[in-house]
């Protein structure tokens, strides 16, 4: 029990990485019902815009200083890559079958893992990224690194700050408009083009931000690590309710906290000593997320079918 704020701690920093990388998915997914498998590499792709912004600076500069840089160089990344596979990739399949676009997506997705690879230098192996220096913070019993305090304070800002774009806004409201109904949405005069691409944009930043926080967390960067984050970022919006920002959050968080107790105490119950530690922990992010279809088709925060009706 001595170990419980920690190791919800580490729960609520990786599920909070997931739940801004799920925001992506739920968002294209919510107005075109398109699941971007290439969104993870989006999330990889901002990561290796950030390091290479970091690699500019001077020496010398403060990371502080140079951490708002690095999230724009990691944004304009994602977003150009994410807003021209949309022109050039998913609109040309839009009418096409479902079948189509997702195969496209999971082209693409290894499409731009091995241009990474090939074109990136030194991208075969893992890149350093920077972290702050100093002693962790003790909160509520938890030490947590000045790094990670970057994904818990930006996570609920992001989440917010789109919650509010959504609602109160008329390019929100659009986007309401065109995830109900496209054809009447054009009826009405408003361009779902753009707001499609304002979907994959806004996704791509978020998970920018993700992959700065990536870095920071774990020191180093690959051309591999969007395949696993993007699959439980996946897994993160299923969970909470694809489609809906809010729920991507919260499917995140509670699969991060899974995931972590899972790796520190399933080894410690009797029966079960085969089944504990980080080998593990992505067997029982899938565990909790077919126990929670079963008891809830839907997702923790998903409307059902008849509600919608």
């Amino acid at each position: 029990m001595n170990e419980l704020p920690q190791q919800l701690a580490n729960g609520l920093i990786l599920g909070a990485m997931y739940g801004l990388i799920a925001i992506g998915y739920t968002m294209v997914y919510g107005i075109i019902q398109l699941i971007n498998f290439a969104h993870g590499e989006i999330f990889m792709i901002g990561g290796f815009g950030a390091l290479t912004v970091y690699l500019w600076m001077p020496a010398g500069v403060s990371l502080l200083a140079i951490i708002p840089l690095m999230i724009i160089g990691g944004v304009i990344c994602s977003v150009a890559i994410s807003t021209a596979a949309e022109r050039f990739a998913y609109r040309p399949l839009r009418n096409a079958p479902r079948l189509a676009p997702l195969i496209t997506a999971i082209g693409l997705s290894l499409a731009l893992q091995q241009a990474i690879w090939k074109w990136y230098p030194d991208a075969k192996k893992d890149r350093s990224f920077p972290q702050f220096k100093g002693e962790a913070i003790d909160i509520f019993g938890a030490h947590i690194q000045r790094g990670d305090l970057f994904v818990l304070i930006t996570a609920p800002i992001c989440m917010i700050a789109l919650g509010l774009f959504v609602s109160k806004t008329r390019s929100g409201r659009g986007m309401q408009a065109t995830s109900q109904d496209p054809d009447t949405a054009k009826l009405m005069g408003i361009n779902t083009d753009r707001i499609i691409v304002m979907a994959f944009a806004i996704g791509a930043a978020f998970a920018a931000v993700a992959a700065v926080a990536y870095g920071l967390k774990n020191g180093q960067i690959g051309f591999k690590m969007g395949f696993i984050m993007g699959l439980k970022a996946f897994t993160a919006a299923v969970l909470g309710g694809i489609g809906n920002i809010y729920g991507a959050m919260l499917g995140g968080v509670v699969l991060g906290i899974a995931e972590s107790l899972a790796t520190g105490y399933m080894s410690n119950v009797p029966g079960m000593e085969l089944f504990g530690g980080g080998a593990w922990k992505d067997v029982w992010a899938f565990v909790l997320l077919i126990i929670v279809l079963l008891l809830r088709p839907q997702g923790l925060l998903g409307e059902r079918v008849a509600d919608r009706a």
